[in-house]
Parts: C-alpha cells; structure tokens; sequence
C-alpha cells in the first residue's frame, strides 16, 4: 500500500480548462455525466491485477489534469474488454473515455513501448501480433493450413494500403520511433 507521503501532491495551478472538451471531442462524449461512484474501477479485471483506476484517470481528466492523465503508465493498462462501460449506471462509457485520453496523449508525444512496437508492426506487416517465422509456416503448413493466415500479412497489396492510410492521416508520424517523454 502506498502512503500519502509517497505520492506526489497534484498541482492544481497546472489545470487544463480546455481538456474535458477535448476529450468529448475526441471520443468521450458522456465523461461529465460521472459522478466517481466507482463502478467502473471496482468491476476492471485489469485494475484487479494491477494499480489501474479507470475512476481515478477520468477524476484526473474532470479536474483538468492533462499532463497527468496523459503522461500515466496506467492508461495503457485498459484492456478495452467494456466491463465498465457495460456496468456504468451514469452512461459515461468509460473505455471510450479512456480511448479518447490514449489517442490526446500519442498526439501529445506519450505512448508505452509495447503500445508503439503493435502499432508500428501493423504499418510494417499489416498484423499487429508478430507472425512465428519459418518454424511457424512449416507447422501450420504440416497441419494443413496456409503458411500464412488470411489477414493482409499474406497480401501485399493490403499493406501498402495499410501504409498509404497511414501516411495520410498521419498515424504512421504519431508512432514513429522517437525518444520517449519522460514524466
């Protein structure tokens, strides 16, 4: 258990007036409607395992606290599996809020490593789970199936296009391989 002396103290002369809007506009229309029963947080099988508190990072965002919702580890903890927003009596659909954080924070320069190696072996391979290799194609090959599944790993035409999409909405700058922020 953490104390209070080991946490670092808010500062609240660091408030983002503007960031509950963007965050509406980025995909979280309903977080104003919380009221922090804490629903969401106590129904998380990822806050079970880990420190991750969906109640605490939208208490951040309703505060205004920008940098320290997006600059947390914890965001990227949500497993997006909707349990919260399936449970919330208020309607907030807290993963969407979470999401819409997650996608404020990359344009801001965060993004955990595991995060960025997904997105950026999708750009890569078109598939976001790393492929096994010739050991693997020869297994799947000796039980009768295609050495390669049928996602656009197996067609390159479909990852140019991956690629294209990519490059034009910007999505392959905002994961590019850059030097991490550091909180």
């Amino acid at each position: 258990m953490t104390s209070a002396e080991e946490k670092v103290p808010i500062d609240i002369d660091n408030v983002d007036h503007e960031f509950v809007a963007l965050i509406k506009k980025a995909g979280g229309p309903n977080i104003q409607s919380c009221f922090q029963c804490g629903t969401c947080s106590g129904s998380c099988p990822a806050g079970a395992r880990t420190n991750y508190l969906v109640r605490g990072i939208i208490r951040k965002a309703l505060l205004g606290l920008k940098e320290e919702c997006i600059s947390s580890p914890e965001l990227w903890f949500c497993t997006t599996c909707y349990t919260c927003t399936d449970r919330c009596p208020q309607d907030v659909q807290p993963t969407e809020v979470i999401k819409a954080i997650r996608n404020i924070a990359v344009q801001s320069g965060y993004m955990l490593a595991p995060h960025q190696k997904v997105a950026l072996n999708v750009l890569k391979t078109g598939h976001a789970v790393p492929l096994g290799g010739e050991t693997w194609e020869k297994l799947r090959q000796k039980v009768g199936l295609e050495t390669r599944p049928p996602n656009a790993s197996s067609h390159p035409d479909a990852i140019e296009e991956i690629v294209k999409l990519a490059k034009a909405s910007g999505f392959d700058k905002l994961v590019a391989e850059k030097e991490e922020k550091k909180e």
